[in-house]
């Protein structure tokens, strides 16, 4: 079938399942206007609403509009200009917001840098990205000097983690060996007390942000995405999860925002519904619980665990979080299930539905395809393995052939590849990554995957990952799902040992909950009744995972001890 064909019915079929009030096609509140635009917008509208929370700190629209002008004032008079790269190392923090905001006013493009890394992933991305101007924490700049050497910074620009907080913490200094002017580092005062500038027209399609990938495998690559993708992404997402840009939607954001999954999230779905961001610098349950109640906050993601503890808390008996009526999971250890689902109902109110949050990557930025509106009867917890929705308005989602890149029947595997508004530019300076992964404007995302009967996506994990036992497939995802549906089973990640006979064998890495009292034997033999022969894995009980910096589970160090459980006796 010619993919134009299959993806009219395939739309068709999506069209009967969409949620109601959700859009077919993409409707942006303000029109394609920049993102410091829709601030300024908002300032004059909505002067006193708070643009962003953070600790005791309130700040408005009509502040952040003049805090942006006049940050982008001192970018410019340090030399940048459009196109150049300006790198924001920074937490979570009012301050990041307004980095980014100067950066897009001005056309230069925004590098978030992850504040977590050492001194050579630093050199790397600085390097790579060919960043001029670092805005950094003070705590953070000897790591920042002594990168600076092997990069092409010249300027720095420097806060504290408490300066815009609310508190009586005081800036940095402005002497000193570090902050002296001479060095080429100034205080985040100076910035923000510099004479405002408007900046140049917006051109929504030049380059206005690189956001490296994290990858498992090579150096990161540098997605390059533009103004219009984030606007994109902001309206999109808002519209297939029924968000109004009426001045109710309210974020908390405790993951990081130099994450493009935190910056949907925590920047721009809330400045482009004219909403408000609640940003904490890391998670803390008991802060989470009193900020919900306290400022209406009405959407989160979190992980499964930080949901779990949220419901051990006793504070909450005591606070109302009716609010969140959209609280979004990320599954990257303990999966979401009915049983947490409910009992998160329960605790909170029967308007706060529990979801897996959206399926994407850093590629599309990151919102492709959602359950949400699709928990009725717990249809999505209960479809095998992980349930993602329909794409939202605006993207089309195909499962294709790996090798010729036809698309296949409903309900066969293949590979994932997504056409949106939002697909990256391409990766920064790398032409040939490039061409392997966009083709004819659609993305290879080296994802497995497919399209059930009413072209719902089902995500079965990346193909690297994928185990060939005799030749036939086996998913990790699919049989992490099964054995966690193991009422003894708290978690299980899933990696391929070579075998002599079969080629390759799952074997699973699982953590019990509290109190079971199965063993591996016991698992394995649970397997066999309730799994194909194939799918069966060796099994060992863990007591925890190694554990990457974005909280997921390093399944490169367990292959090394699948190798060994493999291996005869």
């Amino acid at each position: 079938m010619h993919l134009e064909e299959y993806l009219e019915d395939v739309r068709a079929r999506q069209a009967g399942v969409r949620p109601p009030g959700t859009p077919a096609q993409v409707v942006y509140p303000l029109g394609e206007i920049s993102l410091p635009d829709h601030v300024a917008h908002w300032a004059v509208h909505r002067p006193q609403r708070p643009a962003v929370v953070f600790e005791e700190r309130s700040v408005t629209y009509r502040e952040l509009d003049e805090l942006v002008r006049r940050t982008a004032g001192w970018l410019a008079s340090v030399g940048v200009r459009a196109g150049d790269r300006v790198a924001v190392h920074l937490p979570n923090c009012p301050q990041f917001v307004v980095a980014m905001l100067a950066v897009l006013r001005l056309g230069a493009v925004h590098v978030p840098v992850n504040p977590m890394f050492r001194e050579a992933e630093l050199t790397y991305e600085l390097a790579d990205s060919g960043a001029e101007v670092v805005v950094t924490l003070d705590t953070l700049l000897p790591l920042v000097a002594s990168a600076r050497a092997r990069t092409a910074v010249r300027e720095v620009l420097v806060t504290s983690a408490g300066e815009m907080a609310g508190t009586d913490e005081q800036p940095p200094p402005t002497g000193g060996e570090h902050t002296g002017e001479q060095a080429g580092v100034h205080p985040w005062a100076r910035a923000v007390a510099h004479s405002p500038v408007d900046g140049p027209p917006a051109d929504l399609d030049a380059p206005a942000a690189l956001n490296y990938t994290g990858g498992t495998t090579g150096l990161p690559k540098g997605c390059v995405h533009t103004q219009r993708h984030m606007l994109y992404t902001a309206a999109s997402s808002a519209g297939a999860t029924r968000c109004r840009a009426d001045g109710t939607f309210v974020a908390l954001c405790y993951i990081p925002v130099f994450w493009i999954a935190g910056e949907n999230l925590g920047i721009l779905n809330p400045l482009v519904l004219g909403g408000t961001s609640v940003l904490m610098a890391r998670w803390d349950p008991v802060k989470v619980l009193h900020a919900v109640h306290r400022h209406r906050v009405s959407t989160m993601v979190g992980t499964v665990e930080n949901y779990l503890e949220l419901l051990d808390r006793p504070e909450l008996a005591c606070l109302d979080l009716a609010s969140l009526t959209d609280p979004m999971a990320v599954s990257f250890v303990r999966r979401l299930d009915t049983e947490v689902r409910h009992r998160w109902a329960a605790a909170v109110g029967p308007g706060s539905v529990l979801r897996e949050g959206a399926y994407g990557m850093t590629e599309t930025h990151t919102f492709d395809a959602t359950p949400y509106g699709m928990a009725e009867g717990d249809r999505d917890l209960r479809s095998e393995p992980v349930f993602c929705g329909v794409p939202v308005p605006g993207t089309d989602i195909a499962v294709v052939s790996f090798t010729t890149g036809e698309p296949l029947p409903l309900g066969e595997v293949g590979e994932i590849v997504v056409r949106s508004p939002s697909v990256m530019t391409g990766y920064w300076n790398n032409p040939e990554a490039t061409a392997r992964q966009l083709r004819d404007g659609w993305l290879r995302t080296g994802d497995n995957g497919r399209l059930d009967e009413d072209g719902c996506l089902h995500y079965l994990g990346r193909d690297k990952d994928m185990i060939k036992v005799k030749g036939m497939s086996v998913f990790p995802a699919e049989v992490e799902a099964l054995l966690g549906s193991h009422p003894d089973v708290c978690t299980a990640a899933v990696v391929a040992a070579d075998d002599a006979v079969r080629g390759q064998v799952p074997v699973a890495f699982v953590r019990l909950r509290a109190g079971a009292t199965a063993d591996a034997a016991a698992l394995r033999a649970w397997a066999r009744e309730n799994m194909a022969p194939y799918k069966v894995p060796l099994v060992e009980v863990v007591d925890d995972f190694p554990m990457t910096a974005t909280g997921k589970i390093r399944k490169v160090e367990l292959a090394e001890r699948a190798r060994r459980l493999g291996e005869p006796a």
